[in-house]
């Protein structure tokens, strides 16, 4: 049986004219997490908003390093977090 795995994603929309500091600070934040996930993805979309997947060897209720708030000055609204349990990819006949 396969060790369970994790994925957290991190979105935020940046504040006028902040998109590129955004990003840059949500790139460091991930730099620095305590322990490196097995697999880390960032994305960015229109309206500055900037998208932080990490996928972790846990399970969905384990605890986890998370990247925290952004200095309000940065971001319109608080930041929103979505945890998913892995199913395997959607072409395996485990996410069938």
């Amino acid at each position: 049986m396969n060790a369970p795995v994790t994925a957290l994603m991190w979105e935020a929309r940046a504040a006028e004219g902040r998109g590129a500091d955004l990003l840059a600070w949500a790139r460091a934040r991930a730099a620095e997490l305590p322990r490196p996930p097995l697999r880390s993805e960032l994305l960015r979309a229109p309206q500055d908003r900037v998208l932080v997947i990490t996928w972790w060897q846990a399970g969905y209720a384990d605890e986890l390093p998370e990247l925290p708030e952004p200095d309000a000055a940065l971001v319109t609204r608080a930041v929103h977090r979505w945890r998913f349990e892995s199913l395997g990819g959607a072409d395996s006949p485990a996410g069938r």
